[in-house]
């Protein structure tokens, strides 16, 4: 037992989970995605746009059923997975909604940095023969850290379908990669991007918290028209959520 509650702790320490609003703080309003739809107790998935998909998957019970947010994109006759989930069944519950009730099949999954909560369902996608793309970075840490490691690499700046990928440097990790999703003016900012109503910065264990502002604002110069903002756990909202987090790392 004890060295199951010391693997445990190690998992979780490579997760990005944040803390619960704080009374004194004033965060922007977040806006509720509508459309929920169960896949498993732990698995859920919720329409924020034509063709785009918030996927919500739960850590185990000995890590507090942390939530973490991914995407699932639509591409013609077949979908883009952004993050995967915290394990592989999660990731096959995804893979299976995306074929049999979307009818688009995931074709090929990106992870935004190399985290448990982000590479946990890679073993999924790699046992049916589906490519998962990452940074060389992401990949090494991954390795690092004894967690699922993405076959595929991709550039700091990249078109992939209807997404564009984007490196604004470090900030919540080294890796951290953001999602653009063109048609409707979506982010994903993973956890590079603070929840409303998070007090702190989270798990900071990998951060590079001096370079995070200007990271940040890279982000927003390079992405100047965003509309909707999915940080890596909590609600979405608005680019009102990246002057939070901006905030939260002045405070």
């Amino acid at each position: 037992m004890p060295a199951l509650r010391t693997y445990a702790l190690l998992l979780l320490l490579t997760a990005c989970a944040s803390s619960r609003p704080s009374p004194s703080t004033e965060p922007p309003r977040p806006a509720r995605p509508s459309d929920e739809i169960v896949l498993a107790d732990d698995v859920r998935v919720q329409r924020l746009a034509p063709g785009v998909w918030l996927h919500v998957t739960l850590a185990g019970e000995d890590w507090g059923r942390v939530p973490a947010n991914g995407l699932l994109i639509e591409d013609g006759e077949s979908s883009l997975l952004v993050d995967t989930g915290w394990n592989a069944r999660q990731a096959e519950h995804l893979l299976a909604w995306a074929r049999d009730t979307l009818h688009r099949p995931v074709r090929a999954a990106v992870v935004t940095h190399f985290h448990v909560d982000r590479t946990g369902g890679v073993p999924a996608l790699t046992a049916q023969g589906l490519p998962v793309y990452a940074r060389e970075e992401t990949a090494r840490l991954a390795a690092e850290r004894g967690l699922p490691v993405p076959a595929q690499r991709i550039a700091d700046t990249q078109e992939w379908g209807p997404l564009s990928l984007f490196f604004p440097g470090a900030g919540h990790a080294r890796d951290n990669l953001v999602v653009w999703h063109r048609d409707s003016g979506l982010l994903f900012g993973g956890c590079f991007v603070k929840e409303a109503g998070a007090k702190e910065l989270g798990n900071v264990a990998d951060a590079d918290v001096s370079a995070w502002p200007e990271s940040l604002e890279r982000l927003r110069q390079h992405y100047p028209d965003v509309r909707t903002v999915v940080p890596g756990h909590g609600l979405p909202g608005g680019p009102e959520l990246l002057t939070y987090t901006q905030a939260l790392l002045r405070d």
